[in-house]
This record gives C-alpha cells, sequence and structure tokens, in this order.
C-alpha cells in the first residue's frame, strides 16, 4: 500500500500547521491542545521544516524557559524529511526508522498534500495483516 490511500479519506486542509514567525510558545501550545507530536512549518505556504516535541526539550534544555520566546523558524529541524503520496508504507517506515523520525510531510510537485505519523502507518500495516489473515481463515474454511 502506498501513502495515496492512507491520505484518501483525509483532506489536506486537515493538516495543523504552523508558521515560521510563530513564536515557540504558541506552537507548543497547539502541539497541547490538538495532543499531537509536531507540526509542519510553513513559510509563505512552502513547507519549511518540522517542529516537534524534541525540538521543544533541546531548546529548552540548552537554552531555559526564555527560549519560549524564540520563532520556530530558529529552532525547527529542518529542511524536513519528506514523503510522496507514491512512497510505500514499509519504504516510509525504514525511512523514518533509519532517520529516528515520527513524523513525515507529504509532498506533491513541491506541495504539502498530508501529514502521516509512525503510528499511521503501523496501523495501516496491521490492518493489512488482519485482512490478510482473515482471507486465509475464510479460504482454508471453504476448502
Amino acid at each position: 500500500m502506498d501513502i495515496a490511500r492512507l491520505l484518501a479519506n483525509r483532506a489536506s486542509s486537515d493538516v495543523i500547521t504552523c508558521d515560521v514567525d510563530m513564536t515557540m510558545r504558541e506552537a507548543v501550545a497547539i502541539l497541547a491542545q490538538r495532543r499531537i507530536g509536531a507540526l509542519p512549518v510553513m513559510r509563505q505556504g512552502e513547507l519549511a521544516g518540522i517542529f516537534s516535541e524534541r525540538d521543544v526539550i533541546y531548546c529548552i534544555e540548552a537554552e531555559g524557559e526564555a527560549s519560549l520566546s524564540k520563532k520556530v523558524g530558529e529552532v525547527m529541524t529542518a529542511p524536513a524529511i519528506t514523503a510522496t503520496p507514491a512512497t510505500k508504507v514499509d519504504e516510509a517506515l525504514e525511512l523514518m526508522t533509519r532517520r529516528r523520525i515520527r513524523h513525515l510531510p507529504v509532498v506533491d510537485g513541491g506541495a504539502m498534500c498530508g501529514f502521516v505519523s509512525i503510528g499511521d502507518l503501523v496501523k495501516s500495516q496491521v490492518d493489512d495483516l488482519a485482512r490478510e489473515a482473515e482471507a486465509m481463515r475464510s479460504y482454508i474454511q471453504s476448502a
């Protein structure tokens, strides 16, 4: 299965983002309120990077609470590691494992069209395995 099938039931407008000029404090509030771990960071409508819980931790550890006033663009992880809609789920999981990341913006023709987490990808594989197991059970019972 490819990422396009995962995104088929989601609108790209549903992706929660932040702007490079937003303060870390504002972005942290979005993470907390939405109970999410990362935000794609946009600059004039284009993907500029990723702001994640890890960025918050590293920045606060290095600079203290005052770092919450910094702009997201100063502390985000950039450039963002991305996938395309054609990327296979297992390829995306391998990339995320190798690069030690948990979120992937999905980019098509230079525009962000979705955002997936490692949890989304694992759930997809578990669902596929469950369907396959059920198909095998049905086949065995009918033989």
